[in-house]
């Protein structure tokens, strides 16, 4: 009986670091003021933001969304997550009841998020396996793949997993540098 019991709580904390939180009415509690201080958020940048940063378990997520909506604290609408003005008096109340270092790296998870999710829309990148090792074909969205692509061999995948997120990251700083290179007027040579 008590393996069973073991191996029940590491389901609920599983994937959870020290520090974080199992207590599903504290889970309840920081959506609410994640969601007061940081909406509109998504499902998905929600579990990002948390999951990311090992605060929550992802099965603790889904039941504390899903609770929230029903006592009224939060709507989903459109699939983004956005705070009543009874959830938003929860938060404001008890937000003091969490520790401030989940707080902090939950709004700070949940920005980096919501960050990636409007990068990734306006930049892309794909990766293809090749004889040669793993092609990456970097693109701006919105224009036409001819007016802007730029493709790439990487050794190995783990190397063009890196290029496509810090392309997608940093995709108009790429261009814009690109774009001065190739403009500059040519230095002149010195005698």
């Amino acid at each position: 009986m008590a393996e069973k019991n073991a191996y029940t709580a590491d389901a609920f904390t599983a994937g959870v670091k020290p520090g974080g939180l199992t207590n599903s009415t504290q889970i309840r509690l920081l959506l609410c003021y994640l969601i007061r201080c940081a909406a509109p958020l998504t499902r998905e940048e929600i579990e990002t933001a948390l999951l990311g940063e090992q605060l929550v378990n992802y099965f603790e997520i889904g039941s504390a969304l899903e609770d929230l909506e029903q006592r009224g604290l939060a709507e989903c609408k459109e699939k983004v997550y956005t705070i009543t003005e009874k959830g938003a008096r929860v938060a404001a109340e008890l937000e003091n009841d969490l520790p401030r270092s989940v707080r902090e790296s939950a709004i700070a998870a949940a920005v980096r998020a919501q960050v990636w999710n409007r990068k990734s829309a306006e930049y892309g990148a794909e990766i293809r396996e090749t004889p040669q090792g793993y092609s990456i074909c970097c693109s701006i969205r919105g224009i036409a793949p001819e007016d802007f692509s730029l493709q790439l061999l990487m050794p190995d995948q783990l190397t063009a997993e890196l290029v496509k997120k810090r392309f997608i990251l940093r995709g108009s700083d790429i261009y814009s540098l690109l774009l001065t290179k190739l403009t500059d007027p040519e230095p002149k040579p010195k005698p």
